[in-house]
């Protein structure tokens, strides 16, 4: 009798190994076909990683962000009703996000309308057809600001992966401001660094905060390191999202900003271009001390070494990070949380009549 028992506990042993198997082997295939997310605050290399990523072979090639739950959600009700998605189509059909997917626009207008109930159905709907027409297996979104929204993204597209590309903020102020991008208030208006880096530091701190929500399907890089050394920071990646990264394959094929650098700076595109650490050239001393008056306290805590003595509080730095942060969450729960979202401008998808 004990034998038998003995033989019964061995075999469930075999079967429950055998099933954890299947369900390891399910999970990594499950992996490896699921959507990437490659998040941070705008101007971080989130396009260098995506066009990486498209360059790579087997995700489908979206030349836009998509800007699904930080502009078109928002806007149109979070897609719930037939009303809303009427009126979203109506927009999206005219817009570059539509023209950059080549998809039919009667086909993909009845899949929404039939298929889709939320801001991510939308999304996989569209990003899967894409992904079919052009025989990939997978697809990935480039959209900085869904940063954000990860803890939503991942209620909606519960097999998602995030990629955050964290950048030095002094580096991404510069090329911030560069692009206008930056809006003081009127009697802040000769400091538009400071501004653009209290922002850099709401955002990143918000996507850390989500992270704690999403596990294993998160991941942090530098964007300095993708630059550095990006063999290893992309083998590294490419076994967090079970993808093939192979660096000289990307460097071949040369999507988008690969082979030609989406900066700010376009005068110093050349051989010699180097986007790490420009702020050390572009920032006066005086710029670099109230910047990192401001937020030397996050640059520090995220391995980025400080260039001044960090000085005690001014009366300045105090009113701004005050003030900005909670302007920064207001603005955000404004267009999140209340009727106020469906006024979001959205020129910046490029809308033809």
């Amino acid at each position: 009798m004990n034998v038998d028992r003995r033989q019964d506990k061995s075999h469930l042993a075999t079967l429950e190994a055998q099933r954890n198997r299947l369900v390891e082997r399910g999970a990594a295939t499950a992996r490896s076909t699921a959507p990437v997310f490659v998040v941070g605050c705008p101007r971080s290399g989130t396009t260098l990683l995506y066009h990486m990523l498209s360059s790579a072979g087997g995700f489908a090639n979206y030349r836009s962000e998509s800007n699904v739950f930080n502009l078109l959600a928002p806007k149109f009700g979070g897609l719930h009703s037939t009303r809303d998605r009427k009126a979203l189509l109506n927009v999206w059909l005219k817009s570059k996000l539509f023209r950059v997917s080549r998809l039919d626009p009667t086909e993909i207008s009845a899949s929404i309308l039939s298929d889709c109930r939320s801001a991510g159905d939308f999304l996989r709907i569209v990003m899967q057809k894409i992904a079919r027409s052009q025989g990939a297996t997978r697809w990935a979104d480039c959209t900085p600001e869904h940063l954000l929204y990860m803890r939503k993204i991942k209620s909606q597209i519960p097999n998602a992966l995030f990629i955050h590309l964290i950048r030095d903020g002094r580096d991404v102020a510069l090329s911030y401001i560069k692009q206008g991008w930056s809006h003081p208030l009127p009697w802040d208006r000769d400091d538009p660094l400071s501004v653009a880096g209290l922002y850099w530091e709401w955002l990143i701190r918000h996507g850390r905060e989500q992270a704690k929500y999403l596990g294993a399907d998160y991941r942090e890089i530098r964007f300095e390191d993708l630059v550095a050394k990006p063999r290893e920071t992309l083998s590294e990646l490419g076994a967090f999202i079970d993808h093939d990264l192979d660096y000289e394959k990307i460097q071949r094929a040369g999507v988008g900003s690969v082979t030609e650098p989406n900066t700010s700076f376009s005068e110093e595109a050349g051989a010699a271009f180097n986007p790490v650490g420009r702020w050390k050239n572009k920032m006066n001393a005086e710029e670099i001390v109230a910047f990192e008056e401001l937020v030397g306290r996050s640059l520090s805590q995220l391995g980025y070494e400080l260039s001044s003595t960090p000085l005690t509080k001014s009366f300045r730095a105090g009113r701004m990070r005050a003030v900005y942060p909670a302007l920064f969450e207001l603005k955000h729960w404004a267009r999140t949380k209340t009727p106020l979202g469906r006024f979001i401008r959205l020129e910046r998808i490029e809308i033809q009549q």
